[in-house]
C-alpha cells in the first residue's frame, strides 16, 4: 500500500527553516512530507521565495493556510524564539487540524545532525513560555572534570538526569547510588551505552544506613556530591510522617556528615519551593533539610548549600504523566482545584540548574531558579489534552477533586523573610536572611535519632513545629 505524501507548513523561514526545507525537500532522506511554503513574522520576507519554497504569509495566517493547502503537518523551526513567541504560535497552531513537529535545538543545527527523524512533537515543556536555563560550560567543566562525583538517587528523575549531565564532563569517577537496584540497573545500562569510557560505579544503599553511607564516602572519597534521594510525594508523605522524617531529615544528615569526614569539596542538596512557608510534611522536612546543610557548611572545609526548585515536567509522580495516562484512556482529566498554580521546570534544566550552582556554591546558599510567572494546572491540562489531539471537555472531560492535605494553591520560591542575591548567573539567586538557631535545631535532631522518640504524627509534627514556627498552626 503506497502512503499519501503529507502536506507540510513550515513557521520560521530563517536558517532553521531553511535546513527543514532542505531536509524535507531531499527525496533520499524523506518520501513522505512535501513542504508546501514558510510563514514568518518578518515583514521583509514576505512572498519572497526561500530554498525555493514562498513565504505565504505571517503566523496569523496558520489556519486559513491549513485550510487553504490542505495541510496535515506544521513544523515549528524557531529555535532561537523566545518562549513567549514559541507558546503563541503553537496555540495558533492548535486552532488547525494539523499535527504539530517542532525543530531540535539550535546546537544540532550547527553541528549539521538535523534529520527527518530529529523533528519531534511538540511537548509540554515546550509551553512554558520563558526561555530555558543555560550552562556556562567553563565553569562547569572547572569542577566536574576529573573529579569524583558521587549521585545521591541516582535512579530517580532528577538524579538520572543529573548523572546523564555530569557524564558529559568527563568525571574521573562517576558514583550513581540508590536504594532501587533495578533503577540504579535501567541507568547504569544506559550510561556504560553512552559513555563507553566512563570510569562507572553503581552502589545500591539507603541513605538512612549511616554505616554504609560512611563506607561508602569513604572508599571512593567524592569530591562532588548530588544529593537527589529524598521522598517527594505530599500525599504520601502526609500518610507516612515519620519516613518523611526519616529520610528527608536524618537521610540528608547521615550523607552530609559522611561527605563531610570524607573531604568532599561541594555537596549540593535537592530542596523544593514547597520548603517554603511548608504546608505539608514533605515541605517541612525539605525545610529542615536545608537547615541541616547550612548548620554543616558552618563546620568548614565543605562548602554545603542547596537548590530550590518548583514542579519537574515529566518526573514520576507528577501531573504530566498522570494526565497522560488519564487522557489514554478518555478522561477525565482530575485536577484538585481550578485555581492551582505551579512553577515549572524541564528535568534537563533542574538537573543544570543544580550543577550550575555546584559552580557558583561558596558554602551556605539556597539557590533559586528565574522560572518565569507560575502556570496554572488547569490551563497545563487543557494544552496537553490538545497536544494528544483532543478538545478539553468537548471530548476529553477536567474533572475538580478538592485540595488534599498538604498541599497549597499556590508554592512560592521565597519566604516573605527571605531576600535575594545575585549570583555569576543570569537565571539563578541565592535567598538569605532567616537566621538559623543551630542550637534549636541540634536538639532536635538528637531528639529524633534518639532510640526513645516514638516517630508517632503527633509527636513529628509538634517536633517540626519547634523548628517551623508556623507550620500548621
Amino acid at each position: 500500500m503506497i502512503s499519501k505524501v503529507e502536506p507540510v507548513l513550515i513557521v520560521g523561514a530563517g536558517v532553521a527553516g531553511g535546513v527543514v526545507a532542505n531536509v524535507l525537500g531531499d527525496s533520499r532522506k524523506n518520501k513522505w512530507l512535501k513542504p508546501i511554503g514558510f510563514v514568518d513574522d518578518d515583514p521583509k520576507k514576505q512572498k519572497l521565495i526561500l530554498n525555493g519554497l514562498p513565504v505565504l504569509g505571517k503566523s496569523e495566517n496558520v489556519p486559513e493556510l491549513v485550510d487553504r493547502y490542505d495541510i496535515k503537518k506544521i513544523i515549528i523551526a524557531m529555535p532561537s524564539a523566545s518562549g513567549q513567541a514559541i507558546s503563541r504560535i503553537i496555540e495558533l497552531c492548535h486552532q488547525t487540524g494539523a499535527r504539530l513537529k517542532i525543530l531540535p535545538g539550535f546546537y544540532d543545527l550547527i553541528a549539521g545532525r538535523v534529520k527527518t527523524t530529529d523533528i519531534r512533537d511538540v511537548e509540554v515543556g515546550d509551553l512554558l513560555g520563558r526561555e530555558p536555563v543555560s550552562l556556562n560550560v567553563e565553569q562547569i567543566a572547572g569542577y566536574l572534570t576529573g573529579r569524583n562525583v558521587l549521585v545521591t538517587g541516582a535512579g530517580g528523575s532528577i538524579g538520572s538526569e543529573l548523572s546523564r549531565q555530569v557524564a558529559r564532563f568527563f568525571p574521573e569517577q562517576l558514583i550513581i547510588l540508590g536504594r532501587g537496584e533495578n533503577s540504579i540497573y535501567e541507568i547504569e545500562l544506559e550510561l556504560r551505552d553512552n559513555f563507553p569510557d566512563l570510569q562507572l560505579i553503581p552502589e545500591i544503599g539507603d541513605i538512612k544506613d549511616r554505616a554504609r553511607m560512611d563506607r561508602i564516602f569513604g572508599r571512593y572519597r567524592p569530591d562532588v556530591v548530588f544529593h537527589a534521594a529524598a521522598h517527594k510525594h505530599v500525599p504520601f508523605m502526609e500518610l507516612c510522617p515519620d519516613e518523611a522524617v526519616k529520610n528527608n531529615i536524618l537521610g540528608t544528615k547521615n550523607v552530609a556528615e559522611a561527605a563531610w569526614r570524607a573531604g568532599v569539596g561541594t555537596f549540593i542538596l535537592i530542596s523544593s519551593d514547597k520548603a517554603v512557608n511548608p504546608a505539608s510534611i514533605m515541605g517541612a522536612t525539605k525545610r529542615v533539610a536545608e537547615m541541616v546543610i547550612q548548620n554543616m557548611d558552618e563546620k568548614g572545609g565543605t562548602r554545603f548549600a542547596a537548590v530550590r526548585f518548583g514542579n519537574v515536567l515529566g518526573s514520576r509522580g507528577s501531573v504530566i504523566p498522570l494526565f497522560k495516562r488519564q487522557i489514554a484512556r478518555g478522561g477525565p482529566v482530575t485536577i484538585t482545584h481550578p485555581d492551582m498554580e505551579r512553577y515549572f521546570m524541564t528535568t534537563i534544566e533542574a538537573a543544570q540548574l543544580v550543577i550550575q550552582a555546584g559552580a557558583q556554591a561558596g558554602g551556605g546558599e539556597i539557590f533559586i531558579l528565574d522560572m518565569g510567572q507560575p502556570v496554572k494546572i488547569l490551563e497545563l491540562s487543557h494544552k496537553l489534552i490538545r497536544l494528544s489531539g483532543f478538545e478539553p471537555e468537548a471530548d476529553i472531560p477536567v474533572q475538580f477533586t478538592g485540595i488534599r492535605s498538604g498541599e497549597k494553591l499556590v508554592e512560592q520560591l521565597v519566604d516573605e523573610d527571605e531576600g535575594i542575591i545575585a549570583t555569576g548567573h543570569g537565571r539563578i539567586s541565592a535567598v538569605s536572611g532567616r537566621g538559623l538557631d543551630i542550637s534549636l535545631l541540634e536538639a532536635s535532631l538528637n531528639i529524633l535519632e534518639s532510640p526513645d522518640f516514638s516517630f508517632q504524627e503527633q509527636d513529628t509534627i509538634v517536633l517540626l513545629q519547634k523548628l517551623i514556627p508556623d507550620f500548621r498552626k
